[in-house]
């Protein structure tokens, strides 16, 4: 059986895994990071979308073993301890949620889209989070959810000026 060794939210794990276990699987049912939901096991909904290595990926998709030396990052690893990320503040706020099945994937996503793209308009925000569905809401409150979080995450002009 192949040995791992997986930093997850800034745990290093080394565990042993079948070689077809999905990395889905292996962070809910090993590691107990039930915050990344499994929605449709076929890539197509976006529920279980993880940061590896700092991109977003479907982790219904990915093998554990080919996270094998990598960084992952879950919603669970998000917030600093005492407060909300930015996105998960802006998600609440905005009421970019119902049910909230999608949403830590959502916000996974969303992360990356930033990350790409720091100013997005609602189309490119519609484009970067094509991949992910929620079946409750209309989106309107997602995008502007990102939006606001983007602006949030971006430094204002004294902070750019002060790290000149």
């Amino acid at each position: 059986m192949p040995r791992v060794s997986i930093e997850v939210d800034g745990v290093k794990y080394d565990d042993d895994v079948e070689p077809r276990l999905l990395l889905a699987h292996y962070l809910r049912d090993r590691l107990g990071k039930v915050g990344t939901p499994i929605g449709c096991d076929t890539s197509n909904c976006g529920a279980c979308t993880v940061l590896l290595d700092g991109m977003s990926v479907k982790s219904c998709s990915v093998l554990a073993v080919q996270a094998d030396g990598h960084d992952v990052t879950t919603i669970e690893g998000l917030g600093d301890g005492q407060g909300l990320h930015p996105l998960q503040r802006a998600f609440h706020e905005e009421h970019a949620l119902q049910c909230g099945y999608c949403t830590p994937g959502m916000i996974m996503a969303a992360i990356d889209l930033i990350k790409e793209n720091p100013d997005p308009s609602d189309e490119e925000v519609r484009e970067g989070l094509e991949g992910n569905l929620c079946r409750c809401t209309g989106y309107q409150n997602i995008v502007r959810a990102v939006r606001r979080a983007a602006g949030d995450l971006r430094p204002n002009p004294a902070q750019q000026e002060a790290a000149r």
